[in-house]
């Protein structure tokens, strides 16, 4: 049976993770800051000594990137790259600051975009982080950086990866994907994993550069 880290996982299930996760050739490991979502692991996905290196085949990190200093994010992408097996892969997602930039230009930073049980979310909420969270003591919900399409890119190619798949998903959700790969993968292997780790919604673009 393969295993996926669950980075940040909050109260968040395999489930609730991604078609392909959600499959059982898949085991779920679950690790978060925060012990009230019962973690497999109590640990930062900047420094994680509990898991072993080379250990997990995949690692799914749903709006969790945002949440780090920018300084702190190569950090967090080198523990990926640490304990993913040479042929593995990471899932991320994170809010698309460039599709969030637009709501603001047409100033509705506090028009809701969506609902969550608490309370709507507003474009000031994905910028800077969950107000309702935030001021019920979850200082770590705050948002201290963010990504544009072209800027996760450059950001899985400095950290080492080997290439990457994104896609933007736009209104309602306004969030961006990232596959990010160890080592070369085909079209069609890439294409393979994006149909069953990525939204339907939306079109996929495939990177890849020249080997270090």
């Amino acid at each position: 049976m393969k295993v996926f880290l669950h980075v940040g996982c909050g109260a968040s299930r395999q489930d609730q993770t991604t078609r392909g996760f959600n499959t059982p050739e898949w085991r779920e490991l679950r690790l978060d800051i925060d012990k009230s979502g019962a973690p497999d692991i109590i640990g930062s996905m900047t420094d994680m000594p509990a898991v072993a290196d080379q250990s997990v085949d995949a690692i799914f990190s749903s709006h969790n990137v945002e949440h780090l200093a920018p300084h702190e994010v190569p950090l967090a992408l080198a523990e990926f790259r640490r304990v993913l097996k040479p042929d593995g892969f990471a899932v991320i997602t994170c809010p698309d600051l460039q599709a969030i930039c637009a709501l603001v230009a047409q100033d509705t930073l506090h028009e809701p975009i969506y609902s969550t049980v608490k309370k709507p979310i507003t474009a000031l909420d994905v910028l800077y982080g969950f107000r309702v969270a935030m001021a019920e003591g979850g200082s770590f919900m705050a948002h201290r950086c963010g990504f544009t399409q072209s800027v996760m890119v450059h950001t899985l190619r400095q950290a080492g990866f080997a290439m990457a798949a994104t896609k933007r998903r736009g209104e309602p959700m306004y969030d961006l994907w990232a596959l990010a790969a160890m080592r070369p993968f085909s079209g069609d292997e890439m294409q393979s994993l994006v149909s069953v780790h990525f939204p339907i919604q939306g079109e996929a673009n495939l990177w890849s550069w020249p080997a270090a």
